[in-house]
């Protein structure tokens, strides 16, 4: 029989289109200095990975899913990413759920790009701290990658949503002047989902912020303002 491995690369290439991967690596930025530079695709949307993955994310090993997050196809990282986020979210097993967030940190660097971040990062990393000392996250924050920084935030998610807003106003303080339009786009739409549930944190995080944080940050922060404040912070009035 046919390993697991196998057995999903197989479904996943039926579904390929050959007319979207073009596209794809322009969306994703695949080009020599881009942020996704050297990304292959083979032209899957995003339910079509989901449905493929939810057949066989219970009987997948972590280590199916490692063969599967380490392939140079960018369709199967997410996939395995799907997959091992089922897994996570389906076991009652803590020692599963903890070798899966182990298993999350040790792979990374095939965590490369934002859909995969954006996909995983709330719902294991995030999930996984939500009880538990979350200073790791301050220390992605301070990585290198940037692939890591933006887990870092996008993983607060998970604690916004209950009411938590300490740890994104922290990570968000840290990652103010990081270059890379990813980690500001990534902590403005944090700080606006902190602004949706408690309004007042996130105007009092601007107000000391506002004029010395990248525009495009500011701009995803206050998407949701009403428009005569949001003029205001734009032109620097607050």
């Amino acid at each position: 029989m046919d390993s697991l491995y196998k057995q999903v690369t197989i479904a996943l290439n039926k579904g390929s289109n050959p007319e979207k991967p073009v596209f794809l690596q322009k969306f994703f930025k695949t080009e020599p200095g881009q942020y996704g530079e050297g990304d292959l695709f083979i032209g899957l949307s995003v339910p079509q990975q989901r449905t493929i993955s939810k057949i066989f994310y219970a009987q997948a090993s972590l280590d199916d899913i490692k063969k599967m997050l380490h392939d140079p196809i960018h369709e199967f990282r997410l996939t395995a990413l799907f997959m091992l986020v089922l897994k996570f979210e389906k076991t009652k097993d803590e020692k599963l759920r903890k070798d899966i967030f182990d298993f999350y940190l040790n792979n990374t660097a095939y965590i490369n790009n934002w859909d995969l971040v954006d996909s995983s990062a709330e719902k294991i990393p995030g999930a996984y701290l939500f009880d538990k000392n979350r200073t790791l996250l301050l220390r992605l924050a301070e990585s290198e990658s940037l692939w890591e920084q933006r887990i870092s935030i996008i993983a607060t998610f998970y604690f916004i949503k209950k009411h938590q807003f300490e740890d994104t106003l922290a990570i968000a303080e840290k990652l103010l002047y990081y270059k890379h339009d990813l980690i500001h786009k990534a902590v403005g739409w944090m700080l606006r989902e902190v602004g949706n549930r408690d309004f007042q944190k996130e105007y009092d995080f601007l107000s000391l912020h506002y004029q010395t944080m990248p525009r495009t940050m500011l701009r995803y922060a206050i998407e949701k303002f009403e428009p005569e404040l949001r003029k205001k912070f734009l032109e620097g009035s607050v």
